[in-house]
């Protein structure tokens, strides 16, 4: 399989980049500022801010899959046009889409989401991720649009850096204690996404834990794991001191993982110190 990789210089990027190449695709990632660190992989730079040139990089690199990763939380035109791009020049190739969504298309109104819910934005970034998946359905209907949660790694996500800064008194800033999203592993996402990416199916799909968990406790989860005082983190509410944006929000997985090999673990059991 040829795997173009939109946004692979990124977290969630560069796993997939790495699961593809072991299993012996050919993989081609984009970056805008720098390459990633998998030298087996063919880099280049794009800026899916512009058309023309997500037009011509997805021509010369003619995928069987395109997986659009890239996104900029205070950047509708990356979030929302990018995505846009990404699929225009995806099906003027022929080529298979995923693209890669957020909970942040949900108010948390509701709490629990399903693939049938409508988005229902209450901020800026969950309004162009929404757009983004309204181009989608759009312009590539037989894509698959993956709505997902707080990516968490083995201490190199962006949430475990800033726990660990607000442990060590590095960073200012609070552990919210009332806002809650399902976390997902990078290495189960990325390989939920790429299993998707090979089946046939279409449409909306939720890939997140089955872990309902505050940002705070997920804190404590990290700190448990690491060796951190879990007592000196600061918590806060979002819906106290912001930005805004939603509080509870619960991606029901339940179909998707119903037809999925890949197990979706909770974050109570992929940040178990015992693990």
């Amino acid at each position: 399989m040829r795997l173009l990789v939109i946004g692979g210089s990124g977290f969630l990027g560069g796993e997939l980049v790495r699961r593809s190449l072991a299993a012996g695709d050919g993989v081609t990632a984009t970056y805008l500022t720098r390459p990633g660190a998998s030298a087996a992989a063919k880099w280049t730079r794009l800026d899916v801010r512009r058309r023309s040139e997500v037009a011509d990089v997805v021509a010369a690199v003619r995928p069987d899959v395109v997986v659009n990763a890239a996104y900029v939380q205070s950047d509708w035109v990356t979030t929302a046009d990018g995505a846009a791009y990404v699929a225009l020049a995806t099906a003027a190739a022929g080529a298979r889409l995923v693209h890669v969504s957020s909970d942040a298309v949900f108010s948390g109104a509701a709490v629990h989401y399903d693939e049938t819910c409508v988005p229902d934005p209450v901020n800026a970034y969950g309004a162009a991720k929404a757009a983004a998946e309204t181009a989608v359905v759009a312009i590539a209907p037989d894509a698959v649009i993956a709505r997902t949660s707080l990516i968490i790694g083995d201490g190199d996500s962006p949430q475990e850096v800033f726990v660990h800064d607000l442990a060590a008194g590095r960073r200012d800033g609070v552990l919210f204690t009332d806002d809650v999203r399902c976390p997902v592993h990078v290495a189960d996402l990325a390989a939920a996404l790429l299993e998707l990416a090979a089946s046939g199916r279409t449409g909306t799909h939720h890939v997140a834990g089955p872990d309902a968990v505050s940002r705070h406790e997920l804190g404590l989860l990290i700190a448990a794991r690491d060796g951190l005082d879990g007592a000196s983190l600061p918590t806060g509410t979002r819906a106290a001191s912001g930005p805004p944006g939603p509080l509870d929000v619960r991606l029901d997985c339940t179909a998707t993982q119903a037809v999925l090999r890949t197990r979706l673990r909770g974050a109570r059991e992929f940040l178990s110190p015992a693990r």
